[in-house]
C-alpha cells in the first residue's frame, strides 16, 4: 500500500524524512513540538466515515484480535461509522479559499471542528448523538483540508482559520452557535472565543494546546500513530478537489505550527462571554496534563473535564463516554 501511494496517488509525501530534515535544521526541542502536533493531527483526523456514496473510504487495516486483546482502551481506535445524510451542503468563498460545510438536524446549532489533516468524517460517532439530542450540527472542514480549498499564496494562521468558521456561520445565517473542537479544532474554538465571543454560546475544547510548551515531545514512535499516519494522505486524496496537493497542505500547516499557537496567559484571561470546557483524557499522550490544567485556570470560568481511560483520541476510543461529557456540557445551565 505504501508503494502504491507513493507511485500513483500522491507525490512523495510524508514524512518522517521531511520532518527529520527540519529537525536537523533548527533547535531539536522546538521542532519536536511541531512534529508531535503534526502526527497527532494526522492520527486524530484519520477516520473512515463515508458521507458521499461515490467516494467510499478505504477500509482500515484492523488490529489483529490477538494484539487488540493485549491493548488497553486508550491504545485502540474504533472505526468511525458513516456520517448521516446531510440536510444541506456547500462551500463558502472566503479569503481566497472555498470552505466546505454541511448541516444535519434541527435545534440549537453546534459546530464541529476537526483536527489538522482530517475531515468531518472524524465525527462519525458524534453527529448522530448530537442530532438525537436535538441539535443542528454544522460540519466545517478546515481551509485546505478534505473538501475545502486553500489559497497557496496566503499563509495559514489560527486567526484566519477561525475567520473561515465565522464566514460559514454567516452563510447559513447562524448568529450564535456552540463549538465542539478536537485537537487542532479545539485550538480554533478557543481562538474563536477570544476574537468572536459574541458569536458563541459554549465551547467544548478537547485536546488543545495554546502555546508550544503544552505539547509532550517524543510521540512519534507510539504504536497508535502508525496506520493513521499512513491513512491521512489517502483520505486527503479521496476527498480533496486537489488530490495531489497533500504536500502543499502539509507545508502550509507546518509553517503555521512553527510559530502558532502562541497565546499568552494574558490573552486567555481576556476571554469573556461563552461558557468553556477545557477537556482532555486521563491517558493524554500529546498535551501535557499541566498545560490542560493551566488552560482551565487561565480562562475565566472555564470548566475542566478529564475523561478516564482515554487518550487524545477519546472520540474514537470511548465515543459513548465522550458524547456523554459533551452533551452534558452543552445542556448544562
Amino acid at each position: 500500500m505504501r508503494g502504491e501511494v507513493r507511485a500513483k496517488a500522491l507525490p512523495r509525501q510524508w514524512p518522517l524524512s521531511y520532518v527529520e530534515k527540519h529537525l536537523q535544521a533548527t533547535e531539536r526541542r522546538f521542532h519536536m513540538r511541531v512534529s508531535a502536533i503534526t502526527v497527532v493531527c494526522l492520527a486524530a483526523l484519520a477516520a473512515c466515515g463515508d458521507p458521499a456514496p461515490e467516494t467510499k473510504p478505504e477500509a482500515p487495516n484492523p488490529t489483529p484480535p490477538a494484539v487488540q486483546a493485549k491493548l488497553r482502551a486508550w491504545e485502540i481506535l474504533l472505526p468511525t461509522p458513516p456520517l448521516p445524510k446531510f440536510d444541506a451542503e456547500g462551500t463558502v468563498p472566503h479569503a481566497g479559499a472555498k470552505i466546505w460545510y454541511a448541516t444535519v438536524g434541527e435545534g440549537e446549532p453546534v459546530v464541529l471542528l476537526h483536527g489538522a489533516f482530517g475531515s468531518a468524517e472524524n465525527f462519525g460517532f458524534q453527529v448522530p448523538a448530537l442530532v438525537k439530542a436535538g441539535y443542528r450540527v454544522v460540519l466545517i472542514e478546515t481551509r485546505g483540508h478534505a473538501r475545502s480549498t486553500r489559497d497557496p499564496n496566503k499563509p495559514f494562521t489560527y486567526a484566519l482559520l477561525a475567520s473561515d468558521v465565522i464566514a460559514v456561520l454567516d452563510k447559513v445565517k447562524i448568529k450564535k452557535a456552540s463549538i465542539v473542537g478536537w485537537s487542532d479544532g479545539a485550538i480554533q474554538s478557543l481562538v474563536l472565543a477570544m476574537k468572536h465571543p459574541k458569536r458563541l454560546n459554549r465551547v467544548f475544547a478537547y485536546g488543545a494546546n495554546m502555546d508550544s510548551t503544552g505539547v509532550i515531545p517524543g510521540i512519534l514512535s507510539l504504536p497508535i500513530f502508525t496506520e493513521l499516519m499512513e491513512k491521512a494522505p489517502k483520505d486527503y486524496a479521496r476527498l480533496s478537489p486537489t488530490p495531489t496537493d497533500y504536500q502543499g497542505l502539509y507545508s502550509a500547516m507546518y509553517n503555521m505550527m512553527l510559530g502558532e499557537p502562541n497565546y499568552a496567559e494574558s490573552d486567555l484571561a481576556k476571554i469573556r462571554g461563552p461558557k468553556i470546557a477545557i477537556a482532555s483524557g486521563e491517558k493524554e499522550e500529546v498535551v501535557k496534563s499541566q498545560h490542560t490544567s493551566y488552560l482551565g485556570k487561565a480562562i475565566p470560568g472555564a470548566k475542566l473535564v478529564i475523561l478516564p481511560e482515554v487518550s487524545h483520541f477519546a472520540p474514537m476510543q470511548k465515543p459513548d463516554e465522550f458524547n456523554k461529557a459533551m452533551l452534558e456540557f452543552l445542556a448544562a445551565e
